[in-house]
C-alpha cells in the first residue's frame, strides 16, 4: 500500500475475455502458418537423401507439385514415408485455410475491426500484419502517447548515461517480440519511393478520407526518413528499425482514428477482410 500511495506502482493491462479469445485464435493461425514450410522442408530433405532432385527453379509451384506427384520409390516402406510427407503438407495447408477463414469471420464481430480496416490503408500493412499487431497490442487507447507504444514494442534505443555524458545503444527489444517482428517487416516496404499501388488502392476503398490522408502522410514521412538515413551511410537494418519506430507512432494514431471514425457513425467496409483484399 505504501508503494501504491507513493505512486511507485504502474498499472498492468489485462485484456478482456473477448480480446483474449481473439488473440488465441490469431496466435493459433500465426503458429499454423509456419507448419507447411517445415513440412515441405522435411519432404525436400527426404527426397535429397534418396538422390531425387528437382531440375526446375520454382519450388512448390504448379510444375514442382506435378513433379512431386510423379515421384515413386522401389521400396514399399519408402513410398509409404513419402506419401505421409505429402499428406502432412496437404493437412497443414488445409488447417491454415480453416483458421484463416475462421479469423476473417471472427474479426467482423471484434470491437477493433475498424482499426484492422484502417491500418490496412497503410503501406506494408495487410490483413496478416494488422491482425497480428492489434491482437497483441489490444486497446491502443491504453497508450497515452505514441512513445509509450514505441517503448512497449522495444524499438526505442537503450541508454547508458552517467552525469552529463549520454550514450545510446541498440534497441531495447522489450515487450512483445512477435508484434515487433511484424512492425519491422512492415517497415521494410518504406525503402522505396512513396506511391499508392493498386493493392493499397483496393484496401483503401470505402475507408474514410481522414484515415487515407494520414496513411499517405505516413508514407511520405517514412520513405523520406529511410532515404535520408541511407544517404548518411546508415546500415539498412539500422535505418529500417528507425523507420519502424516512427511507424509505430502512425499505427497508434491511425488505429485510434479508425475507432473514433467508426464510433462517429462512419460506414465500415468489409471487403478488405477477405482474401481478395490482400
Amino acid at each position: 500500500m505504501r508503494a501504491l500511495r507513493a505512486g511507485d506502482l504502474s498499472a498492468v493491462y489485462v485484456p478482456g475475455v473477448e480480446d483474449e479469445a481473439f488473440r488465441d485464435l490469431a496466435r493459433a493461425w500465426a503458429a499454423a502458418k509456419a507448419d507447411p514450410r517445415h513440412a515441405r522442408q522435411r519432404l525436400k530433405a527426404f527426397l535429397l537423401a534418396h538422390g531425387v532432385g528437382y531440375a526446375g527453379t520454382a519450388n512448390w509451384g504448379p510444375a514442382h507439385r506435378r513433379w512431386i506427384s510423379s515421384c515413386s520409390f522401389p521400396s514399399h516402406w519408402q513410398q509409404l514415408a513419402f506419401d505421409e510427407h505429402r499428406r502432412t503438407i496437404e493437412d497443414r495447408l488445409a488447417q491454415c485455410e480453416r483458421l484463416e477463414g475462421a479469423l476473417r469471420e471472427a474479426v467482423l464481430e471484434w470491437r477493433f475491426c475498424p482499426a484492422v480496416l484502417g491500418l490496412q490503408a497503410m503501406r506494408g500493412i495487410q490483413f496478416t500484419t494488422a491482425i497480428g499487431m492489434l491482437s497483441e497490442l489490444g486497446d491502443l487507447s491504453r497508450f497515452e502517447h505514441p512513445r509509450q507504444l514505441m517503448a512497449w514494442l522495444g524499438v526505442t534505443p537503450s541508454e547508458y548515461s552517467s552525469g552529463e555524458r549520454r550514450r545510446q545503444g541498440s534497441i531495447t527489444k522489450t515487450g512483445n517480440s512477435y508484434a515487433r517482428k511484424l512492425l519491422v517487416e512492415a517497415a521494410w516496404s518504406y525503402r522505396f519511393p512513396a506511391r499508392v499501388s493498386t493493392d493499397i488502392q483496393r484496401r483503401q476503398e470505402g475507408i474514410p478520407k481522414p484515415i487515407t490522408d494520414r496513411a499517405w502522410d505516413a508514407q511520405l514521412r517514412l520513405c523520406r526518413r529511410y532515404r535520408k538515413l541511407a544517404e548518411r551511410g546508415k546500415n539498412a537494418n539500422i535505418a529500417v528499425v528507425a523507420v519502424a519506430r516512427e511507424l509505430a507512432g502512425f499505427i497508434w494514431d491511425i488505429g485510434r482514428l479508425s475507432i473514433s471514425q467508426a464510433v462517429s457513425g462512419g460506414a465500415q467496409p468489409t471487403h478488405q477482410l477477405h482474401p481478395a483484399g490482400d
